[in-house]
């Protein structure tokens, strides 16, 4: 009941090692999608990626609604030689492909539309441990709340933002200027 009750069900990459887990991301899928929900994936890390490309390049094909990564994974995730090569491989995979490109922003691939985010400002990056994980978490409130693609990226940046000026994974901040 918990896949009916989100819009969006956001599945993490380092999750897909026990078969298990293969299987539930498979189950939760289909249940989403017969129920008109969407699936997202976030492929973690590189190493992931590596391991399991043929995989996760099935399951981002067939199942997955939106996709997050950033530079280096979705580079591997296609063998791709530059970032533009990947981004035009997930624009016919995924309705939604965001990339997350560090103090460079990120990009939000939507069809033929693609949005440059500029990275919010941050006094010091400190520790990177859960910056993924809250961009994703910005951008997927954004999205439940309706807004526009370009906002939800700079939602996203924002929370992002935050998690990056302190040590730990967990916002210290309200985030209050997410919305």
């Amino acid at each position: 009941t918990l896949i009916l009750d989100a819009k969006v069900i956001y599945l993490e990459g380092y999750l897909w090692d026990p078969p298990e887990a293969k299987l539930a991301f498979q189950k939760a899928a289909k249940v989403a999608h017969d129920n008109g929900r969407e699936i997202a994936l976030s492929l973690s890390d590189p190493f992931c990626v590596d391991r399991y490309r043929t995989e996760f390049l099935d399951f981002v094909r067939t199942q997955v609604d939106i996709l997050f990564a950033n530079e280096e994974e979705i580079i591997s995730l296609y063998s791709a030689k530059k970032l533009e090569d990947a981004v035009a491989k997930v624009r016919r995979d995924c309705r939604l492909g965001v990339v997350t490109l560090g103090a460079k922003g990120s990009l939000v691939v939507c069809g033929d539309n693609c949005y440059d985010v500029e990275a919010a400002p941050v006094e010091a990056v400190v520790d990177t441990t859960g910056a993924g994980d809250l961009y994703a978490a910005g951008f997927l409130y954004g999205l439940s709340q309706n807004k526009e693609l370009n906002d939800c990226g700079h939602m996203a940046s924002v929370a992002a933002a935050e998690i990056i000026s302190h040590y730990g994974a967990r916002p210290l901040g309200k985030l209050s200027n997410l919305v």
